[in-house]
């Protein structure tokens, strides 16, 4: 009796240590592909403060909150699923689906381009009115499903070698961390002048300039991640197709690219960096040609389509 109760004992035991190589396993694995999408992450986080610009300062961290909670729904309820399902036994499929989301964000950003230049066609300028909430919203999950499965498909892509069970929890742990993260710094970003006003009036001294500071320099700060978050769509569009059409099989390319990154990457010093750049715009180059190609063709067809009507009424 005793001998079958240390027994069983030492394979209890057995369990918890295989329990806690397979939750360090996990927990490694987890970092890893955080650490993969950084990229995109920096992306996400520069993307989201422009939706809510030129709202009342009372509604910024609610509409927020509705984001992040729309993003972790794309994560978790959407990408998750398709994603497993895909690399299980279509992967094949990821490819195609992830060019096609690339050519959106590629899209979106030129048609801010294409707004600010021309005076149209910029569904989110601040001088079209008050903005409704839920449209506010409604873009920003959309563009975040982009970028959101840029996000766990090089997660995947970096747990491939895992089972089944562990993709998902890894991928799983990925959205939460990712989402929390990203919408805790662009709700911190974004009430960084309320931070400054209120030390401008509760403090004194260095803290009071400083606060003062703070409030005159966000809305340049704003302004400036506008930019960043636009052409982030663009880098990481062209960077999607830039890859996947290497993958489906056109390697010319990316051969170009790849060969521009070796001739500087061995310079001493910066070459890495260099080789960073050379990648990112060729990245932004083709994202903002492929996105010029959609835009104007949706300007062609919704010109044609207003002759038609016109057309028709005239009749």
């Amino acid at each position: 009796m005793a001998g079958g109760l240390v027994a069983l004992l030492d394979d209890v035991a057995a369990l918890a240590r295989l329990a806690a190589a397979s939750i360090d396993d996990v927990g490694a694995a987890t970092g890893r592909a955080t650490a993969k999408a950084a990229g995109v992450v920096i992306d996400d986080a520069a993307v989201t403060p422009q939706y809510v610009r030129g709202l009342a300062a009372e509604r910024e961290l609610p509409i927020i909150k509705k984001i992040a909670i729309g993003s972790l729904r794309n994560k978790l309820l959407i990408i998750l699923p398709i994603a497993l399902i895909l690399s299980q036994f279509l992967p094949w499929l990821l490819t195609p689906i992830l060019m096609l989301g690339g050519c959106y964000l590629a899209y979106e950003a030129v048609h801010k381009i294409w707004g600010a230049l021309f005076g149209h066609g910029d569904h989110h300028a601040e001088d079209d009115g008050p903005r409704d909430e839920d449209s506010v919203v409604s873009g920003a999950v959309r563009t975040d499903l982009i970028l959101s499965a840029e996000i766990m498909v090089i997660a995947l892509d970096t747990i491939a070698s895992e089972g089944f069970w562990s993709r998902l929890i890894i991928l799983a742990v990925v959205a939460v961390v990712i989402t929390v993260v990203v919408y805790g710094v662009v709700g911190l970003i974004v009430k960084m002048d309320d931070i400054g006003l209120r030390l401008a009036e509760k403090s004194s001294g260095f803290v009071e300039k400083f606060g003062r500071g703070l409030v005159k320099a966000m809305p340049k700060v704003m302004s400036f991640l506008g930019v960043v978050g636009t052409a982030a769509m663009l880098w990481v569009g062209g960077h999607i197709l830039l890859v996947g059409i290497d993958e489906l099989g056109f390697h010319p390319l990316y051969e170009l690219v790849h060969h521009g990154e070796d001739a500087v990457h061995d310079i001493a010093g910066i070459g890495p960096v260099l080789a960073w750049i050379v990648n990112t715009l060729a990245s932004a180059l083709l994202g903002l040609i492929v996105g010029t190609i959609v835009v104007v063709a949706q300007l062609g067809v919704s010109r044609l389509l207003a002759r038609r009507r016109s057309a028709e009424n005239s009749h």
